[in-house]
């Protein structure tokens, strides 16, 4: 699910959101109650990896890492 931004016309309160793409936009502000929020454009996400990462010698045959004294 993507992360939005929010900030509210009202009092200035700014904070993210995760929603569905086909979710509508929120409206309400959680802090002020009014119906003055705007979802600003951002810069997007970039990919994020996790955990111990890939390596281009996790694929490697066993004959290829001993010839190599991997």
């Amino acid at each position: 699910m993507p992360t939005y931004e929010y900030a509210c016309n009202s009092c200035g309160h700014k904070f993210e959101a995760f929603q569905k793409i086909t979710a509508k936009p929120k409206k309400r502000c959680p802090k002020c109650k009014k119906n003055k929020l705007t979802r600003l454009i951002g810069a997007g996400s970039g990919i994020i990896f996790r955990g111990s990462g890939f390596y281009q010698t996790d694929y490697r045959k066993l004959d290829e890492k001993e010839k190599n004294g991997n």
